[in-house]
């Protein structure tokens, strides 16, 4: 008999599939230019692997989601792991451009079922006691993973060839669903089915209000460190050492989670939130009064911490909302995170083409500033109409 789950933190194997999914979202970048050169295209051609990789992966959570509710977290993961896997392995062995595209894009829509999984397998199993403390352990694997794949994918593409990049996230990714063979199926709630799912998500207003909370903080996060390497490299800094800057982010971000795990028994929730964005509103801020490489480190860094203090308050608030669509409400969550940061990079790719770093880190700061506000103030008031005396009713309510 499987034993049951520790109910203080995910369990390994949750772990390791969440770090193998991370790795294989951040290790395109520092490979693009070799990609480009085997196939003899253009890096604007080459960039379709990453775009595509992307896309998949944000579109396809809300499906991933209802799925999970639908047939369980476990089974769901491991059979997206086998899926990334083989994709994985195919991106490995690609002939030509157009096939390592294809086989980026099933392998960005199988992982993306993985973070979010894993995310609504810890609300099922961790007591809201607990909860985001085991969330800091999983934004610690996964910072891992962006660290690791930041810094060692430029490397080890350049040592090895860009294939060997591609092919070891895949073994893990088998080898994650080989581990995962012995974790019991959680409890979760019937829900009637993915379209009762969807419904019971979409009806609750505060899925809206944290889906767009995510959204503008999947912007100001994910989208604009997009653009940070390019930031660097206009102050002469080469690309390998741009790619290990890029890796202070995913440090950051586990130190702040360790941080974070002693913070979480002294303050409240909203405190969290309002430190969070304090360090991404501080961190841009000083970025507009001189752009240098300290300064976009410092960024990097703040935008670990945020991510550590303000994105898994926000994750653990959209694991509570609608526990009988959990893993439809997380999916949704995560969707949003990647549609804003998609939107963010393309918004703000001119300023980045025409070097207008200043316009560009004032327009974050103040809008940091702002989604700082509403992320305190809306939690606050979630709260009080959960501590009402119809409190049991918030999770339905239209």
């Amino acid at each position: 008999m499987p034993s049951p789950p520790d109910p203080t933190r995910p369990p390994v194997w949750i772990s390791i599939a969440s770090f193998v999914s991370s790795f294989d979202r951040f290790v395109v970048s520092p490979i693009l230019v070799l990609v480009a050169t085997t196939f003899g295209v253009s890096v604007g051609q080459a960039v379709a692997i990453a775009s595509g990789y992307y896309l998949a992966y944000g579109l396809c959570q809300p499906l991933w989601g209802a799925l999970s509710d639908r047939f369980g977290r476990v089974r769901l993961m491991r059979g997206a792991l086998v899926g990334a896997g083989i994709a994985g392995l195919g991106s490995a062995l690609a002939p030509d451009l157009i096939t390592l595209v294809v086989m980026r894009v099933v392998a960005g829509a199988f992982f993306g079922a993985i973070v979010p999984t894993s995310l609504t397998y810890v609300g099922d199993t961790v007591s809201a006691t607990h909860r985001q403390r085991a969330l800091s352990d999983l934004m610690a694997a996964m910072a891992v993973g962006t660290a690791l794949a930041a810094a060692a994918a430029g490397i080890t593409g350049q040592l090895a060839g860009w294939r060997v990049v591609f092919a070891v996230p895949a073994v893990v990714a088998l080898v994650s669903a080989w581990g995962l063979r012995r974790l019991a199926e959680p409890p979760r709630a019937t829900n009637g089915g993915v379209r009762a799912a969807f419904r019971a998500a979409f009806s609750n207003r505060w899925v809206l209000v944290v889906g767009l909370l995510v959204f503008v903080e999947g912007g100001l996060v994910l989208g604009v460190l997009t653009l940070l390497a390019p930031a660097l490299q206009a102050q002469g800094v080469d690309a390998a050492r741009a790619g290990l800057a890029a890796a202070a982010y995913g440090i950051a971000v586990l130190l702040s989670s360790q941080v974070l795990k002693t913070l979480t028994s002294h303050l409240p929730r909203w405190a969290l939130m309002g430190i969070g964005g304090s360090a991404l509103t501080v961190g841009y801020a000083v970025a507009t009064m001189r752009v240098s490489v300290p300064t976009i480190i410092g960024i990097v860094i703040m935008l670990g911490v945020t991510w550590a203090f303000l994105h898994t308050s926000l994750q653990t608030w959209a694991t509570s909302i609608v526990p009988e669509a959990r893993g439809t409400v997380v999916a949704c969550f995560a969707a949003s995170l990647f549609i804003g940061s998609s939107i963010a990079a393309v918004v703000a790719g001119p300023a980045a083409d025409h070097n207008e770093w200043h316009m560009l880190f004032t327009a974050c700061a103040v809008t940091a500033a702002v989604l700082t506000v509403a992320c305190v103030l809306a939690y606050r008031a979630y709260t009080a109409r959960e501590a009402a005396p119809r409190a049991p009713d918030i999770a339905t309510d239209v």
